[in-house]
């Protein structure tokens, strides 16, 4: 049944020091951070320096379009002194006019400019992120994805860049614009007006107070929003990737009782989050449009006095409108600002994240040509998510050069931990593991990996067509390659039976294929790799009977002269192995023949017994 969503929040940033890779994502049930500053952006705009060009032209477009914004103002004061004066001819009306028309027209095109520039860098910087926490997400072990939930990671990969993507292509832009305008708004107003913009500018700061103590409290709810809204994501995928489960159990109504929780949760935090928003915006405008009331209150008795013009008042008015409308703007952008850090944080955890399973610094090669022998000394393993268990505990084990070894025992016995351990997906708490002679710790993973092919329990496909699957292990395998590999593994018939053969995409998880095929297909991938050491993970448990007895034909000829771990349940596919190591508990409790195990009476004696009358019933 599927559980609770887990959704995880963190209060680290760009300063803090990379966590290693089975370090859990801090949670989400903890409180949020208080806010301390915009650092987290470091990041973003440390991608976006990486196109100098684009951001110049942008800022180039942003400088025009403020200008063009400033001049409004300035002509219609001009068109008020002199455009509606006494002796003002037509042509002098025109003229006054068609000024004001080439600024609208140049603000036009330089705010199409900007738009563009601005928004090419948002999806830019947001695609090179992507590219980089996605490329540290496939050096980490499986150790890193026990502890942290896939679905929440991909959840940030999606929600949180959206985010940065809508501060770099739309805030930075309003904030650069806003604050140029109130600035050189500003200007104009002390050329206009010195003593009326000098009242302007005693209330600047009661306007920066309530941005800077809201602001505190806003991006401690945006972070918290986030994390809510992760939680929907990472519930839908849930359900629906079970679905079958959840109808056949008749649980659709629970489930959408859930669903309504995680809903209701994430849009309380909103509105806290746009309470607090609106609070501040409210209280802003009110004390700058405040301001500029009792300012033009203090002009309009200026102009009947004749101290200025009523064109000076206009403009004054204008620009005055100007600063107010881009320091309001400027609260908003500061919340947006704000909950931007809070998604970069995020990614930026995902970004410095660091594999526990690393090459080392002067990585010992493996010999040529590889033999294949595998030795266990007294390993002793527990899983980071289970570390009070031992799944295997002081194993000892020497596996020759060609041998085909069985590993069986009940559910749980650390059969599957053994082929975790041998591709280097993890580390042993104690003992020694070598391949050929040189310890798994001082070898480059990559090239562990290189020498073995892996048929899982379950057969995994990609969502591409059937050669991009069948040549994932060796990705510069031709057709002949393929369709060889395809024959040996009983799969030839059913793929030349595709609708356009081995171009024919597959479906998410290879869902145009039934479970045996997609395990035919997996079968076929591991014997076009070639490797000297093969894993079979319970191989042929998906298959019918004639087809197990087909792929079986084909495992025993691929086995030849290759090292072979095989993980069997049924043990009926083992019978032929040389050796057969019975597990327990993490503890190898018997080896040895089919029938010398059988003789013995132990616990291989009892599973064999067991399951062998299941058979025959």
């Amino acid at each position: 049944m599927p559980g609770k969503p887990q959704t995880r929040e963190t209060s680290e940033t760009l300063d803090a020091p990379p966590q290693t890779a089975v370090a859990a994502l801090p949670d989400a049930t903890e409180p949020a951070p208080k806010a301390r500053s915009l650092a987290p952006l470091r990041m973003v705009f440390g991608a976006a320096l990486q196109y100098p060009r684009e951001i110049g032209l942008a800022l180039l477009a942003l400088l025009i379009t403020s200008a063009a914004t400033l001049a409004i103002p300035w002509r219609f004061k001009v068109i008020i002194d002199e455009g509606f004066g006494s002796t003002a001819t037509p042509d002098d009306i025109g003229t006054t006019f068609q000024y004001l028309l080439m600024i609208v027209v140049v603000l036009g095109l330089g705010t199409a400019l900007r738009f563009y520039f601005v928004s090419w860098l948002g999806e830019r910087v947001v695609a090179d992120i992507r590219l980089k926490v996605q490329q540290n997400l496939l050096r980490l072990s499986p150790g890193f994805y026990e502890v942290n939930s896939p679905k929440e990671i991909s959840s940030r990969m999606t929600s949180d860049t959206a985010i940065i993507e809508n501060v770099v292509g739309t805030t930075v832009s309003v904030a650069l614009r806003n604050s140029l305008t109130a600035i050189g708004g500003i200007g104009m107003l002390l050329v206009l007006a010195p003593s009326l913009t000098f009242g302007l500018l005693i209330g600047i700061p009661l306007v920066i107070a309530p941005i800077v103590f809201f602001g505190r409290k806003i991006r401690a709810v945006s972070r918290s929003s986030q994390d809510r809204i992760a939680d929907v994501g990472a519930y839908v995928t849930e359900v629906l990737s079970a679905m079958k489960i959840v109808q056949s159990f008749g649980q659709e109504g629970r489930e959408g009782e859930r669903f309504a929780a995680v809903v209701e949760d994430t849009f309380a935090v909103a509105r806290q989050r746009i309470l607090l928003r609106a609070a501040m915006t409210s209280v802003v405008i009110l004390l700058v449009f405040g301001g500029i009331v009792l300012v033009m209150w203090r002009g309009a008795l200026a102009v009947v006095a004749g101290e200025i013009t009523g064109g000076t008042i206009a403009g004054f008015v204008f620009y005055g409108m100007l600063v107010a409308g881009a320091l309001g703007s400027l609260t908003e952008v500061y919340g947006d600002l704000l909950r931007g850090a809070g998604a970069a944080s995020r990614l930026a955890e995902l970004l410095e994240a660091r594999p526990d399973i690393a090459p080392p610094a002067r990585p010992e090669r493996l010999p040529e040509p590889a033999r294949g022998s595998l030795s266990f000394r007294n390993v002793t393993f527990r899983y980071p998510a289970r570390p009070e268990a031992a799944a295997l505990r002081d194993f000892t084990l020497e596996i020759e050069p060609g041998e085909t070894v069985a590993i069986v025992g009940p559910s749980g016995a650390g059969k599957s931990t053994i082929f975790q351990l041998v591709e280097r997906f993890y580390d042993p708490q104690a003992g020694t593991i070598r391949l050929d002679g040189v310890p798994l710790t001082s070898a480059d993973p990559a090239e562990i990996r290189a020498r073995i092919a892996l048929v899982p329990q379950e057969g995994v496909l990609f969502s591409a067509n059937a050669r991009d699957n069948l040549r994932y292990g060796k990705w510069d395998a031709t057709d002949e390659d393929i369709w060889q590999a395809a024959r040996a593994a009983n799969a030839e018939s059913f793929l030349r039976a595709l609708p356009k053969g081995l171009d024919t995409y597959l479906g998410e998880g290879g869902t145009q294929l039934s479970g045996g095929q997609q395990q035919r297909v997996a079968i076929a991938r591991a014997l076009l790799r070639d490797a000297p050491i093969l894993l079979l993970d319970e191989a042929t448990s998906a298959l019918d009977a004639e087809s197990e007895q087909l792929v079986q034909q084909a495992l025993d000829g691929l086995m030849q002269h290759r090292t072979t771990l095989v993980i069997a349940h049924r043990l009926a596919t083992v019978r032929a192995a040389d050796r057969i190591v019975v597990l327990d508990e993490g503890r190898i409790v018997e080896q040895g023949t089919h029938e010398a195990l059988s003789k013995a009476g132990g616990l291989y004696a009892r599973l064999a017994r067991l399951q062998f009358a299941a058979d025959a019933a």
